[in-house]
């Protein structure tokens, strides 16, 4: 296990200023950072100690942030357009590497986020080594409507605001509203993956939980089956949709395994 430096700062974006935790190995047994990009509800905090645990897994440094809108981050200064996914990837990304003057990296992103980062290794396919996902969705998906239909109804119990404010604040009904509306709204129905898991030609590894109440064995099988690149998938048994927190050393046993026959041998 290594030792860990813990830095938090906040960097400045063209839309606002988002917030960035990064933990740093004090030896460093690779070179290249793994980024982190939180679900639909997340933020740095929920992380919970998994970061410190994947950094001390890998040896690598593992970075984290907020999306514009989330936790400790800025407010959206409006609605979530229908590419939304795409855009962070897009527009987000660059100015965080730029920021944090980050060359190469591996992304790694959990529900949506894996959305995110499978974006990243698209269009940054020269910057980034390594794609992860967890529990990400590949397309709109009906079990996940349903999902998150069952979510918004658990929210007008006052205790489930109450814990959503605790981590996003003044922020919470923005941050729900993002999740609910966006993804059942019309528009966002013919959201895909597929235009951009062709183009991934780094190794990845899709991790997905096969009681996952947002997604079906569907996606992770379809991740490994359209990348360009050498895919593998990790199906978590008796897990729903957050293995790092349901089955940490299930999901860090399979990274290191992955880090060592594609990025450390």
């Amino acid at each position: 296990m290594h030792s860990l430096f813990v830095e938090e700062t906040w960097i400045n974006a063209s839309q606002g200023r988002l917030f960035v935790k990064r933990w740093t190995p004090k030896n460093i047994a690779a070179p290249t950072p793994i980024v982190l990009f939180h679900d639909s509800l997340g933020c740095v905090a929920l992380w919970r100690d998994f970061p410190q645990q994947l950094a001390s897994v890998t040896g690598r440094e593992v970075i984290a942030y907020d999306r514009l809108g989330f936790g400790q981050s800025d407010p959206h200064p409006g609605t979530l357009e229908p590419d939304f996914v795409r855009r962070e990837a897009q527009d987000t990304f660059p100015e965080l590497c730029q920021a944090l003057q980050l060359q190469n990296t591996v992304v790694f992103g959990h529900s949506v986020g894996g959305g995110m980062a499978t974006f990243c290794a698209n269009v940054f396919a020269d910057r980034c080594q390594a794609l992860i996902t967890e529990s990400a969705q590949t397309f709109v998906e009906d079990v996940t409507l349903a999902g998150i239909r069952d979510a918004d109804r658990g929210f007008a119990e006052k205790e489930q605001m109450d814990r959503l404010r605790k981590y996003h604040g003044d922020k919470a009904e923005w941050v729900l509203s993002a999740w609910v509306d966006t993804w059942l709204s019309q528009p966002f129905q013919d959201w895909t993956l597929n235009d951009a898991l062709p183009q991934v030609r780094c190794p990845v590894l899709a991790i997905h939980g096969d009681q996952d109440e947002y997604g079906s064995l569907i996606h992770p099988e379809r991740i490994t089956s359209l990348c360009a690149g050498p895919a593998t998938k990790k199906i978590v048994p008796d897990c729903g949709h957050v293995p790092h927190k349901e089955k940490p050393e299930e999901v860090l046993g399979a990274i290191k395994s992955f880090f060592r026959q594609n990025l450390d041998g």
